[in-house]
């Protein structure tokens, strides 16, 4: 048959001399669209419908082709079809259950497809009536509620899901749903926390259960009180938040294993590309095809954990053997399309398999890893937009941990030691190095605190991405992130044993933090990036010795701001000219210039020195060691300006600074959700043959 005919619920033509006959369904469907009740001369009508199977095309491209005067005119029938939809559902006849969720599947994408522009109340009165909206979303809600929390079938606790979510992202903008008022009011929030809890139902629902629950609590979270936030940050049974942190990381660990399968494939044509390349621009060619679209569904729902309920963040650091799950070979189907990785959810497998085997060779992990890992993939190429905003969560999202006492003290626990593969940047500018670090990358990983992975992560980021588009915005988060950290370390007096020079400098000193600051041009995120950053310098020129691991370390700080000394002479002649002169820049470009008097300290005190030991000792250059053996010996005339607030920090808010960054977010979730929840996820095959057996 057909795409068209069955569209149009046509049935194959019994001869070439006759038109072709339609479903039973489809006739049926015609009859709802009359002006007359169907009921009237059929008084077994909706029973009857309810056992056909649903034709959901035709049903949606029906409602779609109503116009206006046919709406008023069928309106009584199309409240009738959803008052006896909501009626279904309490059927002992399970065939009838399923009809009614795909039903009501159909009526809501149906009408809200044909009536964009209209207002959420007029959609609902064609629905449901808008004097009986209340009763009649009462009784669905509670009804959903029922199969959801119910012993029944699991096929139709997953069909109640896809129903839930395409209600929910009928429309672009989930603020503007009307409909969702009625979901506020009638929650079903505990619904959901039971999946999660429960290991079997996780398993086979738990990744729709989660990106429902974000995208709910993201319901005009900014202008009236949303339930589902209030609820969920107050959540603290453990099995729970357990459950969810699972959730997350299958998902997240699905994603990283098959970028990592993905790089192993390129990773031959990498390699004999570069032996045959003209330029650069062919090996970026070929690394360009592991660029893969991130899951910002399950990111959201981790986001919204972390930042609304503390109890979460001790789920992040639960340790349990390193999933790795194989994938068991499948045969493609041709005819259906490349999903681009992260925008479905991980296999029923990987779901359903929440105890893993333990095995000696296993490395342990847990959630902050695995996000740790992910968001090193995602961190990597933030070209487009799309990716540029899935960092910018990815660091929130760190922002809001770097924050927390509970999460700072584990992230330091020296008893809390893990190797954590993060993935690396591929530069192109530095071949011979490209190649070191990509060989280099699976081996002699040490085993540390977790701090050292979240630092390696802002250092990779800072010290790789320089470009023409500088995402002043991400550097500036990791900065910050590396400065809430520091705090924490200051304030304990934590000796972190990392090594902070690749930080201060770069291999290559285009790449050193200490030359940040000059990109892009002059506006007051810039200047607060600039200030920020020098900071971030001052912090450890004035507390380092506090959490500095060795005194060497303090002197290599010296080392580099000396080495660097044209960068910040540059930057202050830059900034001194604007704090001068009048304008708006002028109070922003003064705390850059406040910022750099230390710098400048350090700089206009060693430099003298080392030269006039040049001079004495006849040598035109330098060596690292000379330089290090004169800072060493040149403190005590040192002379520096103590600075207040160096270990304070601005708290992390999301209204109003990222208000529009989430509003956005969350509307191109939406979309994605309401793509992938597709009229074949939400085909009758399987459930007809579950239910194959009921009378």
């Amino acid at each position: 048959m057909s795409q068209l005919e069955k569209k149009a619920g046509l049935l194959r033509r019994t001869s070439s001399s006759k038109k072709p006959l339609k479903e039973k369904v489809v006739l049926m469907y015609d009859e709802i669209f009359a002006k007359e009740d169907p009921a009237k001369n059929n008084p077994r009508f909706w029973d009857e419908l309810f056992l056909m199977k649903v034709n959901l095309e035709y049903l949606e491209s029906k409602l779609e082709s109503v116009d206006g005067e046919e709406v008023q005119r069928i309106q009584d029938n199309i409240n009738s079809l959803f008052h006896h939809c909501v009626q279904a559902l309490g059927e002992e006849h399970q065939i009838k259950v399923v009809n009614a969720l795909q039903t009501l599947c159909a009526l809501f994408r149906g009408v809200h497809q044909k009536n964009k522009s209209t207002s959420g109340f007029d959609i609902i009165n064609m629905l449901m009536g808008f004097d009986k909206a209340e009763q009649r979303m009462k009784d669905l809600m509670e009804r959903l509620d029922s199969l959801l929390c119910g012993d029944g079938s699991e096929s139709l606790k997953s069909l109640c899901l896809k129903l839930l979510l395409c209600l929910v992202t009928v429309t672009d903008n989930i603020s503007q749903n009307t409909i969702l008022e009625y979901v506020m009011i009638n929650s079903i929030f505990e619904a959901i926390l039971q999946i999660l809890s429960d290991v079997s139902s996780r398993g086979q629902h738990g990744y729709d259960a989660v990106v429902l629950l974000a995208l709910l609590v993201n319901y005009r979270k900014y202008e009236s009180v949303n339930p589902y936030i209030v609820k969920l940050s107050i959540v603290d049974d453990e099995p729970t938040l357990d459950g969810m942190g699972m959730v997350v990381h299958q998902a997240l660990t699905e994603y990283n294993r098959q970028y990592k399968d993905k790089e192993e494939e390129h990773q031959g044509g990498f390699f004999s590309t570069l032996t045959s390349m003209v330029g650069s621009m062919f090996i970026a060619d070929a690394d360009e095809k592991l660029s893969v679209q991130t899951n910002e569904a399950i990111l959201l729902a981790l986001y919204e954990a972390v930042h609304l309920n503390r109890n979460f963040i001790t789920v992040l650091a639960q340790s349990h053997p390193e999933m790795d799950i194989p994938t068991t070979p499948t045969t493609p189907t041709p005819t259906t399309p490349t999903t681009p990785l992260g925008t479905t959810p991980p296999s029923l497998d990987m779901m359903n398999n929440p105890e893993l085997p333990l095995d000696p060779n296993l490395q342990t992990s847990n959630l902050l890893i695995t996000f740790l890992k992910y968001a090193s993939i995602v961190m990597q190429d933030t070209k487009d937009e799309h990716r540029l905003n899935s960092a910018r969560l990815c660091l929130i999202i760190l922002t809001c941990i770097a924050e927390d006492q509970y999460a700072d003290a584990f992230l330091h626990d020296d008893n809390m030691n893990f190797r954590v593969n993060l993935h690396r940047m591929v530069s192109f500018w530095l071949l011979e190095d490209t190649l070191h670090r990509k060989k280099a990358v699976d081996k002699n990983i040490p085993s540390r605190p977790l701090v050292c992975a979240v630092l390696d992560l802002m250092v990779e980021f800072i010290v790789t991405h320089m470009m023409k588009d500088f995402p002043m915005d991400l550097y500036l988060r990791c900065v910050q992130i590396i400065h809430k950290l520091l705090c924490y370390q200051k304030k304990c007096r934590i000796r972190l044993h990392y090594t902070w020079r690749e930080l201060w400098s770069g291999k290559d000193p285009s790449l050193s933090l200490s030359q940040k600051p000059f990109l892009g041009d002059y506006d007051t995120f810039q200047m607060k990036f600039q200030e920020t950053t020098l900071n971030l310098f001052n912090m450890f020129i004035t507390y380092g010795d506090t959490f500095l691991p060795t005194s060497n370390s303090y002197d290599e700080l010296y080392y580099e701001i000396v080495r660097m000394h044209q960068v910040f002479d540059n930057l202050y002649c830059m900034v001194l000219r604007v704090s001068t002169n009048t304008g708006q820049w002028k109070e922003a470009a003064s705390k850059v210039t406040h910022a750099l008097i230390n710098v400048r300290a350090i700089v206009n005190h060693f430099n003298p020195k080392i030269e006039s030991y040049a001079a004495v000792n006849h040598i035109s250059q330098l060596s690292e060691e000379q330089v290090l053996e004169v800072v060493r010996s040149n403190y005590d005339t040192l002379t520096l300006k103590l600075q207040d607030g160096l270990d304070q920090f601005e708290r992390y808010s999301e209204q109003p600074k990222e208000a529009a960054f989430f509003k956005e977010l969350v509307r191109s979730i939406s979309l994605n959700v309401r793509k992938n929840v597709s009229l074949n996820t939400l085909s009758q095959d399987i459930l007809l043959k579950e239910f194959s057996t009921i009378s």
